[in-house]
């Protein structure tokens, strides 16, 4: 089982897999068509409170993930590994520009770390 990151924004291939969205807004100028999202995950993004204060300051990374990942335990994981285990591959889509702190990163760890 493989679980890819990959920017919305980023050109749609056939590995992809099933893609899911893990934001809690649409991103900007692109249709959901477009998107090709099999899945909108708004349940297991941050709260907004833990998003402002983090505010994609690098320097905050580590109390953010530390406190993302207290949040997602608390919340329903079950489907993001039950389709862990049907499929061939997860891309967890973003739309965050920095490609190696945000949500998915996050998520992408707490998930391979529970396989």
């Amino acid at each position: 089982m493989s679980i890819r990151l990959k920017r919305i924004y980023e050109t749609l291939i056939d590995s992809d897999g099933t893609r899911i969205i893990v934001g809690r807004l649409w991103p900007r100028g692109l249709s959901k068509q477009e998107a090709n999202i099999s899945l909108w995950l708004k349940n297991i993004v941050p709260f907004p409170g833990l998003c402002k204060s983090y505010g994609h300051t690098t320097g905050r990374w580590e109390e953010f993930r530390r406190h993302y990942h207290e949040e997602l335990e608390g919340k329903k994981l079950d489907l993001l590994r039950d389709l862990m285990k049907s499929k061939k591959c997860l891309t967890l889509v973003y739309s965050a520009r920095d490609t190696e702190h945000n949500q998915a990163v996050a998520g992408q760890e707490l998930l391979t770390r529970q396989e």
